[in-house]
């Protein structure tokens, strides 16, 4: 087992003291390159509260992304991070234009997989209390105190409830029971809420404790549990561990999304874009436009004033 996961995973929760340390992460890779510039120079004009930004990459990566380090924002290579058994290498199945990543003690995996298992494992080497995760395609448009995030020593769990016992939501629930059979929890007690955005926040002690409890469970490592199962939401493991492991300790709900996220659809015009942003909410600070839709990095930087 990792041993940078094996904290006391019955130890009681401490709270935050009373100026917690935050640090922002982003897990990227060279296509979002020039969205996760966008988001750098974003977050340095619009986000206060946070002490450091990491960004985690493949190690191809990595010279890439350290054209934007500077004194708080660290570039982490995920070899160090991940196993030395999960190897990645180019898929001819793709002719050669993706990676997977392979071991024998899990299923072949992709990006999105290392992507999350990286977000993981940023716990067990960050030194700040509390993890707020930003995807890469991720722009803030209005000032944001990273401060949101915790009240009374405790952190803000995103949660929409009862959202799984609805239609539409079939993958989710699959990547929920998964998260279940991951912590060890009674398949019978099933959950129909839904922890998946961005712009969001967990402790990192918890996140730790889950680890724990994942390796405990199965006695392996946690990355080769989540990583054998391949159907997995990092979001939906912490939500599950924090509500049903340990029955909400150090944390509080909140439904809100403080950034408003374009998921499905084509690429958004002038017009379209306009529309998007006229529509955020009152509490969203940020919009996210998922990369694989196509929206132009260049259109997107002249709408909000920075060509």
């Amino acid at each position: 087992m990792n041993s940078r996961f094996v904290p006391d995973a019955t130890a009681e929760v401490q709270r935050l003291p009373p100026a917690p340390t935050a640090a922002v992460v982003t897990a990227s890779y060279a296509p979002d390159f020039e969205r996760c510039r966008l988001l750098c120079e974003t977050m340095d004009r619009q986000l206060s509260g946070f002490a450091r930004h990491y960004i985690l990459v493949e190690h191809r990566d990595v010279a890439l992304f350290r054209q934007l380090e500077n004194h708080r924002r660290i570039v982490v290579d995920e070899r160090d991070l991940l196993p030395r058994w999960l190897h990645v290498v180019d898929d001819p199945f793709s002719l050669f234009r993706r990676r997977v990543w392979l071991s024998l003690r899990t299923q072949p995996l992709r990006g999105w997989h290392a992507q999350q298992l990286r977000r993981i494992a940023i716990a067990g080497h960050a030194g700040e209390d509390v993890l707020i995760f930003c995807d890469s395609d991720v722009a803030f448009l209005r000032p944001f105190d990273a401060s949101a995030f915790w009240r009374d020593g405790k952190v803000r769990l995103f949660r929409r409830d009862g959202v799984l016992a609805n239609d539409g939501h079939d993958e989710h629930r699959i990547w929920s029971r998964n998260a279940g059979a991951a912590l060890g929890i009674d398949p019978t007690k099933i959950t129909v809420h839904d922890y998946i955005s961005t712009l969001i926040a967990w402790r990192r002690e918890t996140v730790t404790a889950m680890c724990s409890r994942i390796e405990n469970v199965h006695g392996r490592d946690w990355v080769a549990v989540l990583g054998s199962a391949r159907k997995f939401s990092e979001c939906m493991i912490y939500g599950r561990y924090v509500d049903d492991v340990s029955e909400g300790a150090g944390h509080f709900h909140g439904s809100e999304e403080f950034c408003r996220v374009h998921w499905t659809g084509g690429p958004l015009s002038d017009d379209d874009f306009r529309r998007f942003v006229a529509g955020m909410a009152p509490e969203q600070v940020a919009i996210g436009l998922q990369s694989f839709i196509g929206t132009d990095i260049g259109r997107i930087r002249r709408l909000i004033g920075l060509a």
